[in-house]
């Protein structure tokens, strides 16, 4: 039978199971590029775990050289601090030379402050790529200041000392500075009347480059004198580890009084005395032989420099 327009057209027919096996190619292909993207993400992962290990990873960030507050920042912070109308704040001049030292000390410095003062938030700024450990009589400030300020680290201590006893208290430790109250020693462990032994253990692990007494009150014969500070900063001034810096900057506060200057001179010693006013004394001392039964060397006033 013949049918109407165009002879040469042909019917192409597709039969049901060409078109099942072209998804199934279509399906075998996806399921092939699927397994070869997910080997050479596999393969790059391993590469480059292997070219940078997980430590070298560690030791390259660690070796980022820590940043510094600029001295223009330093200068303003200084500024502002010294126009307090609190009568008790530091002179200018008395916290540029703490600020001095600070900015020359090998980083991370560890700074160790006996008070809270005007000048807390201060020194924990100033060394702000370091460690600062406040050291507190009052509790309940010291709870009360940690609270408003989370970033500050901050113990309270018992002081059992009153500052109408210095001289005696000062006697006592200097008879027994062969035995309990040697100026090397862990005072974790001392039995001495003058040391502090009751701070977290941690404290006297840390090897501190700093330590600035401004604490406790010395105001009245009553009241804790800074007998103790002073005599605690000596050792663990002393008492430092081998290797890394040696010396250790302490800074006595109200140093007119007649405490702080009897005990600065007991156990600080006038040889290690590099600065002083009446508001403000600078004392570097170098660790001592573990052996060392004395605080202070006979030897002449010597001029000693800062973090050579």
């Amino acid at each position: 039978m013949k049918s109407g327009g165009n002879t040469n057209s042909k019917l192409i027919l597709v039969h049901p199971y060409i078109q099942k096996q072209t998804s199934s190619n279509r399906l075998c292909l996806l399921a092939f590029v699927s397994i070869f993207t997910i080997a050479s993400l596999l393969t790059l992962l391993y590469t480059t775990d292997s070219i940078i290990p997980s430590k070298n990873v560690s030791s390259v960030i660690s070796s980022a050289p820590i940043s510094q507050l600029p001295t223009t920042a330093i200068n303003a912070l200084l500024h502002y601090a010294s126009r307090s109308n609190d009568s008790y704040h530091m002179s200018h001049g008395e916290m540029k030379s703490i600020s001095d030292v600070l900015r020359r000390c090998p980083p991370p410095c560890n700074l160790l402050v006996f008070g809270l003062t005007h000048e807390t938030l201060l020194w924990k700024s100033l060394n702000h790529n370091g460690r600062t450990v406040y050291i507190e009589e009052n509790r309940y400030y010291a709870a009360y200041f940690e609270e408003i300020h989370p970033e500050i680290e901050v113990f309270d201590v018992q002081y059992t000392t009153k500052a109408r006893e210095a001289r005696e208290l000062v006697s006592a430790v200097k008879e027994a500075a062969r035995n309990e109250c040697r100026p090397v020693q862990n005072l974790l462990f001392s039995d001495c009347k003058l040391g502090l032994n009751d701070l977290p253990n941690h404290v006297y692990d840390v090897d501190w480059d700093v330590i600035l007494v401004d604490g406790p009150r010395g105001d009245g014969g009553d009241v804790p004198g800074r007998m103790s500070s002073i005599f605690t900063a000596a050792v663990l001034a002393r008492s430092k580890k081998s290797g890394g810096n040696l010396r250790t900057h302490v800074f006595v506060h109200d140093y007119y009084r007649d405490v702080e200057r009897l005990c600065g001179d007991e156990f600080l010693c006038r040889e290690n005395l590099v600065e002083s006013n009446d508001m403000l004394a600078h004392y570097v001392l170098e660790r001592m032989d573990k052996n060392s039964t004395q605080f202070c060397c006979d030897r002449k006033k010597r001029s000693v420099s800062a973090f050579s």
